[in-house]
């Protein structure tokens, strides 16, 4: 059985409260970020260095899960 009904609902990002809410935000971080650049700004730098730790934790999946030589992974290789 098809239980599929066509939708004649708009999605809330397509009417015209969605529009309004979009515009509103849209200025609204407009100002913020003009008034606040030199706070933002400021703390980039240790944003970058607060990146470097999670970039090793979660993109190399830390130092255990490391790639390594064929032999090494089949047993061949000497362990650490």
């Amino acid at each position: 059985m098809n239980h599929d009904h066509p939708s004649n609902e708009t999605s809330f990002w397509r009417s015209r409260s969605g529009w309004v809410f979009l515009g509103f935000a849209a200025i609204a971080a407009f100002f913020l970020l003009s008034e606040h650049r030199a706070h933002v700004l400021g703390a980039l730098p240790f944003v970058l260095l607060a990146l470097c730790p999670l970039l090793h934790i979660f993109g190399h999946g830390g130092h255990g899960g490391g790639g390594g030589s064929d032999n090494a992974k089949r047993g061949g290789g000497h362990e650490h």
